[in-house]
């Protein structure tokens, strides 16, 4: 009795989430001469024209390259990005200069990285799609089931089955549908989460002096205050609180919410006004237990997605991106099936030694940093000091708290 035939394929990598990591990736494997298909849950009208959420993401170098590399960094709008020079980080309340922790400082290509609105890099990647017509985008499509592959069937595609009947399959299913994955759990993927309580309420600001595209990270007992500069004399003021007391800034009169701001910041960019509607977020990190599985991948959020207010996350994105394109692309190139783990494996190892330390790093900070009793003060107080005095420590300090400042406002993603 012989076998029957393994069903066709459908593409070579189907990639459930339009999100910017999903949409990247599928530009990046169309270039790298793959078959694409891209499932999103959403109607196109919400990726064609996505609305502005208050988020302002921060990128750097690396990601900026992968950017241009794609396409995407050019259909950003001229006045949607903003250079970030410098970071300084003040702890307490106390609002002499000198307390200040300073990053940074520079110009151009010396920059720290650049803030740019979440929906302008969102409508940017969705451009990049469309410039390549090869990539078949389905909208308004729900994933229900998974199918992998028992172990020993290698000829057998993965199947995707959808909300309407349908069913794609593909020799690798790529999950990059958020942090809270559906995908990831119908692949049997779990992930450590990490609720820590805390929202962040985000507005923009106008301010009468100039930002210098300085981002301020001030430590206040009570709430965490950031000040990320965007085009002009504006500024993302980005408050962190415990959850029960995002409500209570929500519900602020726009000139109230500009005078809180303007005393936690000490006045350092003169005088604010509200310039928009402010947003709320849940601060959860994520991290999956793997990042990939025969004929299965984790990327973006999916795969890593950091703590808000600490967030690299669309810079991780980002990197796993260009990691497991790469690692397709010669697999493909050597004629190797794209979704066995010999494939899939070093994708995954360098992923992971990338975002590892910097995850653990941050919940600590993050976990010093909020802490409100007396012991604790007292230690952020010295690791600053140490910092400003010690330069190895310096430069350990700089990394975690910069990532801070880059990725302040992406909360949520």
């Amino acid at each position: 009795m012989t076998a029957s035939p393994a069903p066709a394929s459908d593409a070579d990598v189907l990639i459930v989430g339009a999100g910017p990591a999903g949409l990247a990736l599928a530009a990046a494997l169309h270039d790298a001469g793959l078959a694409v298909q891209l499932l999103e849950q959403q109607p196109l009208a919400a990726l064609a024209d996505p609305a502005d959420d208050g988020r302002e993401i921060a990128l750097t170098h690396r990601a900026r390259g992968v950017m241009q590399i794609l396409g995407l960094w050019a259909a950003l709008p001229e006045d949607a990005i903003s250079p970030l020079r410098e970071a300084r980080v003040l702890d307490g309340d106390g609002p002499r200069p000198a307390d200040a922790l300073c990053f940074g400082g520079g110009t151009g290509d010396t920059a720290l990285g650049w803030l740019v609105p979440n929906h302008a890099i969102r409508r940017a990647a969705y451009a990049a799609v469309q410039a390549r017509p090869a990539i078949r985008l389905h909208t308004d499509a729900r994933v229900t089931a998974l199918d992998l592959p028992p172990a020993g069937a290698a000829a057998m595609p993965a199947a995707l089955h959808l909300h309407d009947g349908r069913t794609l399959r593909a020799p690798l299913v790529v999950a990059a549908d958020s942090r809270f994955s559906a995908t990831r759990r119908l692949a049997g993927i779990g992930a450590a989460m990490r609720d820590f309580g805390r929202s962040v309420v985000v507005g923009p600001v106008e301010h009468s002096a100039d930002h210098a595209g300085i981002a301020w990270e001030c430590f206040r007992y009570g709430n965490t205050l950031a000040l990320l500069p965007m085009a002009g004399r504006r500024s993302s003021a980005v408050v962190t609180v415990p959850g029960q007391r995002a409500a209570d800034w929500l519900a602020l009169s726009d000139e109230a919410f500009a005078a809180r701001i303007e005393a936690q910041s000490g006045g350092r960019l003169g005088t604010l006004r509200a310039a928009g509607p402010r947003h709320h977020y849940p601060l959860v990190g994520v991290y999956a237990h793997r990042f990939v599985a025969p004929r299965f991948a984790l990327v973006g959020d999916a795969a890593v997605g950091m703590h808000p207010v600490t967030a690299h996350g669309y810079n991780f994105g980002l990197y796993g991106v260009q990691v497991l394109a790469g690692a397709l692309a010669a697999a493909r190139q050597a004629g190797r099936d794209l979704g066995t783990l010999d494939v899939l494996q070093p994708y995954e190892r360098e992923h992971r030694r990338r975002t590892w330390p910097i995850y653990q790093g941050t919940n600590a900070v993050v976990s010093l940093f909020t802490d409100e009793r007396a012991p604790a003060r007292l230690a952020r107080r010295a690791v600053l000091g140490v910092a400003e005095h010690l330069p190895p420590f310096n430069r350990l300090i700089k990394h975690l708290v910069v990532e801070q400042l880059r990725g302040r406002a992406t909360a949520g993603r």
